[in-house]
Parts: structure tokens; C-alpha cells; sequence
């Protein structure tokens, strides 16, 4: 039984990371193309 939670666990982690630009672009309501451009502007 843990197993089975675990996976759902990792496999839904990698879901969201992969839909990361949508998942965040709903919540504040910004356009996605915006919330793309701020994740992948380089670190300083």
C-alpha cells in the first residue's frame, strides 16, 4: 500500500513539474507566455 502512495506521489510530482508553466500561469491569472519567459530567464 505505501508503494502504490509513493508512486502517485512521484509520478504526480512529475506531472506538475512538466506542466509547471500552466499550473503557475493559473493561480495569479498571468498568460502562460509570461510565466515561461520569468522560468527560463537566466539566474544572476
Amino acid at each position: 500500500m505505501e508503494l502504490i502512495i509513493l508512486l502517485v506521489l512521484v509520478v504526480g510530482g512529475y506531472l506538475a513539474y512538466r506542466n509547471r508553466v500552466a499550473l503557475i500561469a493559473k493561480v495569479p491569472g498571468q498568460p502562460e507566455a509570461r510565466i515561461e519567459r520569468r522560468l527560463n530567464q537566466r539566474k544572476k
